[in-house]
């Protein structure tokens, strides 16, 4: 019972730094053209 003391907390900080990680990569917009993404990289395949 006592280890729920510590996972507890620790679970909370872990999901709270996943949202900050997840909420800084939509505010810099890394998830904004991902079809994009997609088709670049069918380009590049087709240019070399």
């Amino acid at each position: 019972m006592d280890i729920l003391y510590l996972l507890i907390p620790f679970s909370v900080v872990l999901v709270l730094l996943v949202l900050m990680v997840f909420g800084w990569a939509v505010q810099d917009g890394q998830l904004e053209s991902l079809d994009r993404e997609g088709q670049r990289i069918l380009e590049d395949d087709i240019r070399a």
